[in-house]
């Protein structure tokens, strides 16, 4: 039998909701849709960029907010009214809630950051969708949306990383995140617990206490999980949790990617009484 006690889900993409292999999230659409049927958002928090998640919103029907750029940038649709914003920012039929510098400025610290270090460090700007379609295996197409930033400026961790980093990264006045391939340059303002956080202050529901729901499965979703009152880690193909995640007491998805997610999503909302 389900209740109408409020719930707001707050999801990682790559390895999360969508497998970490292929990209795929065939597993979790049954829930997806029992989720649209409960009207509870589904809200994705992603290091992609804006051009992506629209794509995988309108695949999958998505009408919830989302955050990109690792919580650099917040979009709600203008006639959503769950989440009611006083922003000036309108971009495409979104308001926007920015919460980090613009790309430019992401550039800029990562050339400093580089140089500060002695090494070339390479962005996303240096490359060529070709050259990212060898590093990631993206289509043409979706390594151009993968470039299309805001924000932040992803870039290839060195092969030999100065354990420096985060501190000279620091000291220039921005963070480091490292997320499953890349790490990214941004602004000590933003980060995906801040966004959480940001949505979360302005979510309008009835009744009573809200259940906030986090799902990741790397050291980049730290802030986010922490935000929520019930986070889950979702393992690596393996099995094996992130060891980035390893000392945190939470509960962990029984696999991997969107079959991950589907199954702890559903153990949930038995849990909660939400499903029969």
């Amino acid at each position: 039998m389900t209740t109408t006690a409020p719930v707001i889900i707050f999801t990682d993409l790559d390895g999360t909701l969508l497998n970490a292999q292929d990209y795929r999230y065939d597993a979790a659409i049954p829930t997806l849709e029992r989720l649209k049927a409960l009207g509870i958002p589904v809200i994705p928090v992603t290091s992609k960029t804006r051009a992506e998640v629209e794509v995988l919103r309108s695949d999958l029907g998505l009408r919830d907010p989302f955050v990109v750029e690792n919580g650099s940038g917040i979009f709600i649709e203008a006639d959503d009214d769950r989440f009611p914003v006083e922003t000036d920012q309108r971009i495409d039929g979104y308001r926007v809630i920015p919460l980090g510098s613009d790309y430019l400025d992401a550039r800029d610290r990562l050339a400093r950051l580089g140089q500060a270090l002695g090494v070339q460090l390479c962005g996303f700007g240096d490359l060529q969708p070709e050259d990212l379609y060898g590093i990631t295996g993206l289509t043409i197409e979706a390594a151009k949306r993968a470039q299309a930033r805001d924000f932040t400026e992803p870039f290839m961790v060195p092969a030999h990383r100065s354990e420096d980093m985060d501190a000279i990264a620091a000291a220039l006045g921005f963070q480091v995140v490292v997320g499953d391939r890349f790490a990214h340059v941004i602004d000590p303002r933003s980060g995906k617990g801040i966004a959480v956080k940001t949505l979360i202050d302005r979510y309008r529901f009835p009744g009573d206490a809200l259940t906030t729901i986090g799902l990741g499965n790397s050291p980049n979703d730290l802030d986010m999980l922490d935000a929520v009152s019930q986070p889950i880690i979702i393992p690596a193909q393996t099995g094996l949790v992130h060891p980035g995640l390893a000392d945190r007491a939470w509960p962990i998805a029984p696999q991997s990617g969107s079959a991950g997610w589907a199954d702890a999503i559903e153990r949930l909302l038995h849990r909660l009484g939400l499903v029969d």
